[in-house]
């Protein structure tokens, strides 16, 4: 089901298959509380076993980290959050090995975030 105005999205889904290899996936997108679109296709497997279907199990990985970057770059537009400020000074359950360690002497989040710290 794609909703008028975001056929552009079936047309990059089905180019993910036709020329980006891509063996199965789903994309549902909702704006408010309606669905606007909701596909999925291919397989579950390169061998092509089983069809990716609506009631396929995904994993999902790193999905939070657009919305975490969009909270601690609004806040820190406020000045309620210093990006670069040792992560302890948020957070002072971070264990102490992670303050030492860090090569800068206690990692800020923008390094936390960057996956730079030690």
């Amino acid at each position: 089901m794609v909703a008028r105005g975001f056929e552009p999205v079936r047309e990059e889904f089905e180019r993910n298959f036709a020329e980006r290899g891509e063996v199965g996936a789903a994309c549902c997108v909702y704006r408010g509380a309606e669905p606007v679109v909701d596909l999925w296709g291919g397989t579950t497997t390169a061998a092509g076993e089983a069809p990716y279907t609506d009631r396929t199990l995904q994993l999902v990985a790193s999905a939070t980290k657009g919305a975490l970057a969009i909270v601690a770059h609004r806040l820190a537009e406020r000045g309620e959050i210093d990006l670069d400020a040792p992560v302890a000074r948020y957070c002072p359950s971070s264990p102490p090995r992670a303050r030492r360690t860090c090569p800068c002497g206690g990692c800020s989040a923008t390094r936390r975030a960057a996956a730079t710290a030690g």
